[in-house]
């Protein structure tokens, strides 16, 4: 038998009061790309502007929105680092979700940009100089491969991802920006460039809806992904020396993996001991949850509290 509520109705206190810090040292990767992405930006954009190329400059604009994602990811990771405190328990390991939100947010915005910029040249098409253009697209072409490389190995983390997110964009816009110009240098049609650069937008703007989804179901308290409740629920029930679990709820950490708490109906405390090594070894070994707040009480406690809540229903 099982109850739920929301966080914070009817959940007592765990026996011994204790704080969380999940940290991470910085990454390295984050703070070598940064300043790879901002000097190939300004450079991306100079030469766009001045050959008339837009999905170049637009790749440029994508960079500087990379360099910012960047440098928001290291503070937001620098931050993260700091230690629990009073009044901060839990410490500040929401920080990198917050970052990952904020440039989902701000990648929007630049998209929106690029898509009315490129709606623009459809109907007026500049010439384009491709002398120039096309090396340095092939250039950040490969810049941006680099990046993405650096960064690949730490994409399960929502602040990663969202760095990674504009580095992947700025790559379908460099690749977009050289078959462009391939395509303007060959037959002269210039009206390819707006036309790849709304396609990739739309494909960016489905990517960042998910990133965005990802990072409030974070901030929301929801259960993670992958991490089934009711499968949870039947693990803890079957557990020797279980016989209710109540208050039951799963969330992730600012590192992305998955918290526990719930009130556990035993027979006996002097059993605890005993059937809590068997629940963190269920739990750890069965759905990967290392974190867990686990409140025991005897069944007589456990059958009063119902019977406390069954009082306040009728009263209701």
């Amino acid at each position: 038998m099982t109850h739920r509520h929301a966080p914070g109705a009817g959940v007592s206190s765990p026996p011994h009061p204790h704080t969380h810090s999940h940290t991470h040292a910085p990454s390295r990767a984050l703070g070598w790309s940064l300043a790879i992405v901002l000097a190939f930006a300004l450079l991306e954009m100079v030469v766009g502007i001045v050959s008339g190329s837009l999905a170049l400059a637009s790749d440029g604009v994508h960079m500087l929105t990379d360099a910012a994602a960047l440098g928001l990811a290291v503070g937001a990771q620098r931050f993260a680092r700091r230690e629990a405190g009073p009044r901060m328990s839990f410490g500040y390991g929401r920080a990198e979700t917050l970052a990952a939100l904020t440039n989902g947010i701000f990648y929007v915005g630049v998209l929106v940009f690029i898509v009315v910029e490129a709606i623009g040249r459809l109907h007026d098409t500049p010439p384009i100089d491709v002398r120039y253009a096309l090396p340095v697209a092939v250039a950040g072409l490969l810049v941006n491969a680099g990046v993405w490389r650096l960064l690949h190995g730490e994409r399960h983390e929502l602040n990663t991802r969202s760095a990674l997110l504009h580095v992947i964009g700025d790559f379908a816009g460099s690749l977009i920006a050289i078959v462009a110009l391939g395509t303007v240098w060959l037959t002269g049609w210039t009206l390819i460039d707006p036309i790849l650069t709304l396609a990739i937008c739309a494909l960016l703007l489905v990517a960042t809806i998910r990133l965005l989804r990802d990072s409030v179901r974070v901030l929301m308290n929801a259960v993670p992904e992958g991490v089934d409740i009711d499968a949870v629920e039947r693990s803890l029930l079957e557990t020797r020396g279980v016989r209710w679990v109540r208050d039951l709820h799963l969330w992730s950490l600012g590192d992305g993996s998955p918290a526990m708490s719930a009130h556990v109906a035993i027979d006996e405390m002097a059993e605890w001991p005993a059937i809590l090594a068997d629940l963190r070894a269920t739990m750890d070994e069965g759905h990967g949850i290392r974190h867990l707040t686990l409140q025991p009480e005897t069944m007589h406690e456990e059958e009063l509290l119902l019977r406390q809540e069954a009082q306040c229903r009728r009263r209701a």
